[in-house]
């Protein structure tokens, strides 16, 4: 049986080092073949013997070398490819999302503005590929970590945001194995907004909020615990919060070592493909976030 693959696209920033960094990291936690892949529309076909002078690929064999240099300096014995596509970057790195286990991309803080209004080759390829799509940033971001302005939980763990108004086995099935090869424990949380009438003109009503957190905390349990049978070695903590599912995420995401979120593959053509929890996730949580499609 052959490894599973990683793919990781490489564009020449400091963040897309990161994300081959952190994809060579999970590749050698899970026994996967890495690889690097730049994908360039000027790339050319080169004859035998061609003089290093006059590579027109030159500089696109050197990006994807440097990094292959980098990631060999901690993984020397990872099994890795190198990549070099002739085509537009977003739909080579979508066919490469279709091809491996999971695709890592390099991710950018963006200002408060521009976290909504700004569409990114990232972004579509998140909202549009068939499996996983890890983004990570680059260390030291500081626009990112001043959107996070939370205290950090000292416990490292997965957290995974759940909504729970259908199944969402393929999101499960990637949060647990992700917190099942890192051996730590998985924090399912869940946002549940109150409804009008637990709204008083003092406040909240807490018997409303009660029956709210504790009807929420009974899907949760109901989705959680098959999954925690097939993974009987990963610890559980759930949380439900009565705000909307993107604050409750935000809300639980720091400290973490990764976040797993979903998305629907299938929605309206007028329904952004990137939904409201996962545009959040993606524009103001620190850690790697992983975007896992699922019905």
């Amino acid at each position: 049986m052959e490894p599973d693959i990683i793919t990781v696209g490489l564009d020449g920033s400091s963040e897309s080092l990161a994300a081959a960094q952190w994809a060579a990291d999970e590749a050698d936690r899970r026994q996967s073949v890495l690889r690097l892949l730049h994908a360039w529309i000027l790339l050319a076909a080169e004859a035998p013997g061609t003089p290093p002078e006059r590579d027109q690929n030159a500089a696109a064999r050197q990006l994807v070398r440097q990094v292959l240099d980098a990631v060999r300096e901690r993984h020397p014995h990872l099994q890795i490819i190198e990549d070099l596509v002739g085509a537009e970057a977003e739909p080579a790195l979508l066919r490469a999302a279709g091809e491996s286990q999971m695709l890592v991309l390099g991710s950018r803080a963006l200002g408060a503005w521009e976290s909504y209004v700004l569409g990114d080759i990232s972004l579509d390829v998140v909202g549009r590929a068939e499996g996983p799509v890890v983004l990570v940033r680059a260390p030291g971001n500081t626009a990112a970590a001043t959107a996070e302005r939370r205290p950090t939980v000292p416990d490292p763990r997965v957290v995974v945001g759940i909504g729970l108004r259908a199944p969402c086995d393929g999101l499960l099935a990637f949060a647990f194995d992700a917190a099942a090869t890192r051996g730590l424990p998985l924090h399912a949380v869940h946002g549940r907004p109150l409804p009008v009438h637990a709204y008083a003109p003092w406040g909240v009503d807490p018997d409303a909020e009660a029956t709210v957190i504790k009807e929420a905390q009974t899907d949760l349990r109901a989705a959680i615990d098959p999954w925690s049978g097939r993974f009987p070695e990963v610890a559980v903590e759930r949380t439900v919060l009565p705000e909307s599912p993107a604050r409750a995420v935000l809300r639980t995401a720091p400290g973490a070592e990764m976040l797993v979120i979903g998305r629907r593959q299938h929605r309206h053509a007028l329904v952004p493909r990137v939904g409201p929890v996962a545009h959040a996730a993606i524009h103001h949580v620190t850690c790697p976030v992983a975007v896992v499609p699922h019905d």
